[in-house]
Parts: C-alpha cells; sequence; structure tokens
C-alpha cells in the first residue's frame, strides 16, 4: 500500500507542476498580448480599411476620371502606414 501511496503523490506532483507551466505560458501570453501603442494600432486599422475602401473604387468604371486622384491616396496612404509599422515595432 505503501507504493501506491507514492504513486498519488507523484502523480499530484506532476499536475501541479503542469498548472503551474501552464499559468506561467498564460502570464507570458498576456505580457506579450496587445500592440505597445494602441493609438498608433487604432490609426493603422483605420488606414487600412481606407485603403481598401480606396482599391474598391478602382475596381469601378464610374470612377475612371477620378482613378489619378485614388492612386495618389493609396500611396499616401501606404506612406503613412509604413510609418506606423515603425511605432508599432
Amino acid at each position: 500500500m505503501g507504493d501506491a501511496g507514492e504513486g498519488l503523490v507523484d502523480a499530484e506532483s506532476r499536475i501541479q507542476e503542469r498548472l503551474d507551466e501552464i499559468a506561467r505560458e498564460r502570464d507570458q501570453k498576456r505580457a506579450t498580448k496587445g500592440p505597445k501603442d494602441p493609438e498608433a494600432a487604432r490609426e493603422f486599422e483605420s488606414l487600412r480599411m481606407a485603403r481598401a475602401e480606396f482599391e474598391r473604387q478602382l475596381q469601378t468604371p464610374a470612377y475612371e476620371r477620378r482613378w489619378p486622384v485614388i492612386k495618389q491616396g493609396i500611396d499616401e496612404l501606404d506612406r503613412r502606414m509604413a510609418a506606423l509599422k515603425e511605432r508599432l515595432k
């Protein structure tokens, strides 16, 4: 009966070690989760959505006369997004 008790203690010890390991991993994920600059992340997402809208307009023939302006806008958005990427690193 003594051997069975030792096995139970060993199993409990392994379970506790695993729970501690899971807690450490969870804490590490929380520490690394999220952008360093949340305002920059929001601005980046806004620029990304604006760029998607410009690209949609380039696909629409009704906007042909505006294509040069739209392309210029996309270039400006790309420039701003590149600058924001540096802040988010």
